[in-house]
């Protein structure tokens, strides 16, 4: 396998750890993170003036001649698929993506392929620079399978580190479009004395908690108030449906992105998502609330009523301010509609 040479020599100050020095001073357009570089030097691929250093805590001087052995990104374990994919935005270095309902983002046991990722190695092909070492797709992000909407995955490794720090930092800009019972509003007494629950100006419910796994259900998310981590949601009532209103199209908000985040924080608030099997599940209305029609809609819904309808962040090489915004899927509109026919809206 071939590989490529990098050398630079370490500035005045270095930090204690060596590598710490090594992600402060490689050239930038190396493309590699102090994650990647920790990993070559356990690996033996990093010299210090001519001798081999293995511990990435090891002290490093200023003005230590480094050399650090790259071998060329290899082909990934993972097989391409052609897979037909909703492409929003691309160019060399990242990829936006509308998923549609039904898509598993990264292949897992129980899923091998048909995912977002074996579409993308064939619709990317030799255009995949290498992500860690691997030419496959930067994942930085997921969205759940039976979730639709937005997700940027980076070509590069400079990508899908930019990305990455975006994404740790909380700065990418994340809404979602959700269906659920009852309407979130201040007036409701009940939502105030919900441990977590708060509200802010303008109506917009405010969720704030710990998430951790489940302690028996390996599959779920709890909210917790000692533990786990920290984690925020917002949502405001877009529309609500019935009369009186029992059910909402809501718009949710981000300022951490935890699993299932958006389900298990509303589910705790007494809002479960429409079709949301693990949180939500089915709810039974007073009748004359809503047409029959619209009623049979919501109990046949087949899935988590969410979609990831706006992504916005900083193009991680050429600064620019990128935002999209995908349209709501078909199964989630014709809902509407039935739903706002019951309402008379």
């Amino acid at each position: 396998m071939s590989s490529r040479q990098i050398e630079f020599v370490i500035a005045d100050n270095p930090p204690n750890r060596l590598d710490k020095a090594l992600s402060r001073d490689v050239p930038v357009e190396a493309t590699l993170s102090r994650t990647r570089l920790a990993r070559l030097i356990v690996a033996g691929s990093v010299t210090v003036d001519g001798v081999v250093v293995d511990d990435p805590k090891a002290k490093v001087a200023e003005d230590a001649v480094i050399v650090v052995s790259v071998e060329e990104a290899e082909d990934s374990h993972i097989g391409p698929e052609e897979i037909p994919l909703d492409v929003v935005y691309e160019d060399d270095d990242l990829i936006v993506i509308n998923k549609p309902v039904g898509m598993v983002v990264h292949p897992a046991p129980g899923t091998p392929s048909g995912t977002l990722v074996n579409a993308l190695l064939h619709h990317c092909g030799e255009n995949l620079s290498g992500v860690g070492g691997v030419k496959r797709p930067g994942i930085v992000h997921r969205i759940d399978k039976e979730t639709s909407g937005l997700l940027v995955v980076a070509k590069s490794d400079v990508a899908h580190q930019g990305l990455a720090k975006q994404f740790e930092k909380h700065t990418v800009e994340r809404y979602y479009r959700a269906i659920c019972y009852g309407v979130p509003d201040a007036n409701d007494p009940r939502l105030r004395g919900i441990k977590g629950t708060s509200f802010e100006p303008g109506n917009i419910l405010k969720l704030t908690t710990q998430l951790a796994r489940h302690k028996h259900d390996r599959q779920r998310q709890a909210v917790m108030f000692q533990g786990g981590r920290h984690a925020v949601t917002r949502a405001r009532i877009v529309e609500p449906f019935g009369n009186p209103g029992v059910v909402a199209l809501i718009e949710c908000w981000l300022e951490t992105g935890r699993t299932h985040q958006i389900r298990v924080h509303m589910a705790h608030a007494g809002h479960g998502l429409v079709g949301d099997p693990t949180y939500g599940g089915k709810r039974k209305l007073a009748a004359k609330s809503l047409a029959p029609t619209a009623h049979d809609a919501l109990r046949s819904f087949p899935r988590q009523a969410l979609h990831a309808a706006v992504l916005g962040f900083v193009h991680p090489v050429t600064g620019e301010e990128m935002r999209f915004e995908a349209p709501m899927p078909e199964d989630m509109e014709a809902l509407m509609m039935k739903l706002r026919l019951s309402t008379g809206a």
